[in-house]
């Protein structure tokens, strides 16, 4: 992880190689509500997952009940590389 303590009000989500601080809009093609969050943890490392969000996030989206969503992820702005 990037050593930043988890807060579940934060908008952040973890990506198994996108660079910390990687600034993502994530839209939950169900609903179309979208929400952008920024890459702060490795993971998910369930199959077919491409990212957990916070709980904030997953408020955003509309997305607690399932707990799941097929999302649409687009990049606002790249992070920077850095030691793991």
């Amino acid at each position: 992880s990037s050593g930043e303590r988890f807060n579940m009000n934060d908008r952040t989500c973890a990506h198994r190689w996108l660079p910390f601080g990687t600034m993502l809009r994530v839209t939950n093609l169900k609903n179309e509500k979208s929400v952008v969050v920024r890459v702060n943890d490795r993971g998910p490392w369930k199959h077919g997952r491409l990212l957990d969000v916070s709980k904030a996030a997953a408020i955003d989206l509309d997305m607690i009940r399932e707990g799941t969503a097929r999302v649409r992820v687009e990049v606002v702005s790249e992070g920077e590389d850095e030691t793991e």
